[in-house]
């Protein structure tokens, strides 16, 4: 049986798009083992997930027991003085500048981690390595290079000009450039950028693996209403994902001020956490604005059928931001949901080709805000669209796109039987 290692820079907790790749390519016979990153106390180490796929995990740092500790007696002091009531010193809002010894110690560390991911990646006697994303694809070069076996490189962003990369963007140009052309097969995310990969490397156009849901059918539910306590019958309007610069959350938090007579639902978490909350708090919406924590990917599917509407109000921040097509949007469409997004060019292909809700120009709040008052406003209007995304759920899911990942690894395996997978 031959062994596919994928290699992740995450706790490999809530990465669908990994998940149904190891979990297609294990149905078919292969062993597949993720490599990603341990947090003590908060993963396991190694671990079997259902289906067989394993997972191997190396802790980010080599001194994360002392990090620990410190958290730990941190706690306890503050907890003390709470006890004596003694005034402590507000926390600067804005950290300090870290020092040089501070960043050398993290460039130890994730090096470190590096070399943990690749001897276990060695270890595990690969006949494929998978490397997803730009953040691992040297680790997993060097590892496929002294096992001397084939590479692939799934790349889900543009890390090139991607939000948050801006410092790194030379770096990772010349690490894509110099490595992408050494894999035996690509892997990306949508037409678009497939496209972009091809004419930047000079590569073959990578194979387009949406990052689509499997397909499953989940009843409709009061899950989001019970768990709130809504008591209002408004619609629930969704967002659900990352809680990150570039995704025009303020806006959409602002939104809820202009359309009364419904709830605004956020899933999930992130950098912006804190600063929504406030938002909502401070414009007085906290009776229609929620907020529920990264839920479990099993239970996400039932969160998102129990709601009205889904939204995606991604801004044009970056290209990595306008090639995309967003997971949350297919997500929206297996869930039924009519959809309100940003007229960016791969989302407004989907959302058109099924006609599936409303487009808005990124970054117009106020069109984000019309769109979203005719859907609330609207019950026959949503009941269309609900229809047609009932329809298009049976063609955009990852089912359809199985075969082609399977074919990819028919030809990086030379005369290795890959099959269908089983049915689960």
């Amino acid at each position: 049986m031959p062994t596919i290692c994928m290699i992740v820079w995450n706790e490999f907790v809530n990465d669908a798009r990994v998940l149904k790749e190891a979990q297609t390519l294990q149905a078919t016979g292969h062993q597949v083992v993720v490599h990603a990153l341990h947090t003590p106390g908060v993963t396991q180490a190694r671990e079997t997930l259902d289906g067989g796929v394993k997972v191997v995990r190396v802790a980010r740092s080599p001194l994360w027991k002392l990090r620990k500790r410190k958290h730990i007696d941190a706690s306890k002091n503050t907890a003390a003085s709470r006890e004596d009531k003694t005034p402590q010193p507000q926390k600067p809002t804005t950290p300090p500048p870290e020092t040089l010894t501070r960043q050398l110690l993290k460039l130890v560390a994730r090096l470190w981690t590096h070399a943990g991911l690749a001897i276990q990646l060695l270890r595990s006697r690969p006949a494929v390595i998978h490397a997803h994303d730009v953040n691992v694809l040297p680790t997993a070069w060097l590892a496929a290079k002294l096992a001397r076996v084939p590479l692939v490189y799934d790349a889900h962003e543009i890390s090139t000009d991607r939000e948050g990369y801006k410092a790194f963007r030379g770096l990772v140009g010349w690490i894509e450039k110099k490595l992408m052309p050494k894999a035996a097969g690509t892997i990306t995310t949508t037409d678009a950028r497939a496209k972009f990969f091809a004419r930047a490397y000079g590569i073959p156009r990578p194979l387009v693996l949406q990052n689509r849901p499997r397909l499953v059918k989940v009843e409709g539910s009061n899950r989001i209403r019970e768990e709130l306590g809504l008591s209002e019958p408004w619609p629930i309007v969704l967002y659900q994902g990352g809680l990150q610069p570039g995704r025009g959350l303020p806006r959409l938090v602002e939104v809820a001020k202009q359309v009364p007579e419904a709830y605004f639902v956020f899933i999930g978490g992130g950098r912006q956490t804190a600063e929504l909350h406030q938002l909502a708090a401070d414009l007085g919406l906290t009776d229609r604005v929620h907020f529920i924590s990264t839920v479990p990917l099993a239970e996400l599917p039932s969160y998102t059928a129990s709601a009205d509407i889904g939204v995606q109000p991604i801004e044009n921040t970056c290209l990595n931001h306008f090639t995309t097509d967003s997971n949350k949007l297919f997500e929206y469409v297996i869930a039924g949901l009519p959809v309100v997004a940003s007229q960016l060019p791969e989302i407004s292909k989907v959302v058109r080709h099924h006609d599936l809700g409303l487009l808005v120009p990124p970054g117009d709040t106020e069109a984000l805000a019309d769109a979203i008052r005719t859907l609330v406003q609207g019950p026959g209007m949503r009941k269309r669209y609900r229809a047609n995304a009932e329809k298009a759920a049976q063609s955009l899911n990852w089912e359809t796109q199985e075969a082609s990942l399977l074919e990819l690894y028919h030809r990086v395996l030379g005369n290795e039987a890959t099959q269908e997978p089983a049915a689960r």
